[in-house]
């Protein structure tokens, strides 16, 4: 078996490992958002509007229970599992973070837990929460998203998961010990799976949260798997974010995350790119042999225990990557955006985010800016610098030549498109279709709108 982190019993270590979980909660005071603290609930989104549920199901640590159902909520809609940090509770992170406002927009449900006793950390630490089906937290929510999906007609095929502090080591909880119920997870300021272990419930593993606990990718992933040992199916995909200068939970502990997680879903501890998507921030992408992405690591330079920051797009860019902003349950339409006549890609240029920028085809890479996800409200959107971007007809316009560009989105019609059964996409606005000029094939062809006739280079596939 490999080594489990544990705490030194001397009492100098046990002295400095309360000092740190002191200090936690005293910062916990001091910056709320940063773990979740339990504050009056902020303007403009009422806890009212969270749905208390009891007897969910098994339980057996007394978690409680609040579903958020957005007005447009899709038929059998996705489910996120959002989950709150020390000191936090569920309609404390509602009211606090931007989750529920996305699904306002594209239409999931999701779960807001809280611990008990109320305001205390996850089990991320005994014995019991680092087993599938062992019991403790993970049991109850697991049991959420089970009445979830038989009572709101959840789908049970795009399950997510993210949280922030005690949330994200939760995060990397679930997703080890039901990697085939999630299908995707962003976990924000975080800890690797088994790095708090003390072998006691809600214990606290100082040398873990001091960065001090490292592995190699190998160990780390022989962890995971001993989780559920009899599983040997697809793994869910990982988004990690983390400060640098965090001093609750240290920064050190993203490359660990990242090195478990790259080992467990098979690709290279050596990155497929690189960017800095908006300032401050520094992604890292690691890509399957087939170009996907499985795991991403956000670094965002200077931020401390703080993450996500709400009215950024922190939460935009973890629901995206979870694909929860796409069309179809799961994220099925969400990917690159080929010109079939060209064999190339609708492109971004250079990730520019300078809004009214035409779009263009260019030669098939994988990147950001080649990465479209077409949404329940008909968008056309790609995320670059950090931003959420629409498809847009420029200055609505409703003739032939009309330029394809990029814009701020707004739900006007003419952000709305229809991906038709022959390939075509047209404009709802216009009735125009997304057309490569001249039908060039050249890398920089200029994307505009046309008369639909069903050519090559009106044609495109998404995915």
């Amino acid at each position: 078996m490999f080594p489990r982190p544990s705490i030194n019993n001397s009492r100098r270590k046990r002295k400095r490992s309360w000092y740190l979980k002191i200090r936690l909660l005293a910062v916990a005071a001091a910056v709320g958002i940063a773990v979740g603290l339990s504050l009056p609930a902020a303007p403009g989104r009422a806890a009212l509007s969270l749905t208390q549920i009891s007897n969910f199901g098994t339980n057996p640590t007394g978690l409680q229970m609040h579903l958020y159902v957005p007005a447009n909520a899709k038929s059998n809609p996705p489910i996120l599992l959002a989950l709150h940090g020390c000191q936090g509770s569920g309609p404390y992170l509602y009211s606090s973070q931007d989750f529920a406002s996305l699904a306002d927009r594209y239409g999931f449900l999701v779960i807001y837990p809280s611990t008990n006793p109320s305001g205390g950390c996850w089990d991320v630490s005994s014995d019991r929460a680092l087993t599938r089906n062992g019991g403790s937290d993970p049991v109850g929510l697991m049991s959420m998203i089970t009445y979830t999906e038989q009572h709101y007609g959840g789908n049970p095929n795009a399950v997510y998961v993210t949280g922030q502090s005690s949330g994200g080591m939760m995060t990397n909880v679930m997703l080890a010990d039901y990697p085939d119920v999630f299908k995707a997870g962003a976990a924000f300021m975080g800890v690797p799976y088994h790095c708090f272990y003390t072998g006691s419930v809600r214990g606290w593993n100082g040398p873990c949260a001091g960065g001090q606990v490292s592995m190699t990718p190998q160990q780390w992933g022989g962890l995971v798997r001993a989780a559920d040992p009899g599983y040997n199916g697809p793994r869910p995909r990982v988004q990690l974010w983390h400060g640098t200068n965090d001093t609750i939970l240290n920064y050190r502990n993203l490359g660990e995350e990242t090195k478990m997680w790259t080992d467990v879903t098979g690709v290279s501890q050596n990155p497929s790119s690189t960017d800095t998507p908006a300032t401050n921030w520094t992604r890292t992408r690691y890509n399957n042999s087939a170009g996907t992405t499985q795991v991403e690591a956000y670094s965002i330079s200077g931020a401390g225990h703080e993450l996500p920051v709400k009215g950024t797009a922190m939460a935009a860019n973890a629901i995206h990557f979870m694909g929860l902003d796409a069309t179809t349950s799961g994220g099925g339409n969400t990917g690159r955006l080929h010109a079939v006549g060209a064999g190339k890609c609708l492109d971004d240029p250079n990730s520019t985010t300078t809004l009214g920028t035409q779009q263009q085809i260019y030669s098939c890479t994988g990147g950001a800016n080649q990465t479209w996800t077409h949404t329940s409200s008909n968008e056309l959107t790609v995320t670059v610098g950090g931003s959420v971007l629409c498809l847009d007809a420029y200055n609505r316009g409703t003739t032939i030549g009309t330029k394809a560009i990029v814009w701020s989105c707004n739900g006007q019609a003419n952000q709305q498109w229809n991906i038709n059964s022959n390939g075509t996409i047209a404009g709802v606005q216009s009735g125009l279709c997304l057309d490569v000029t001249g039908a060039s094939t050249a890398n920089g062809a200029s994307v505009e709108l046309w008369s639909c006739n069903g050519g090559g280079n009106q044609r495109w596939t998404l995915g």
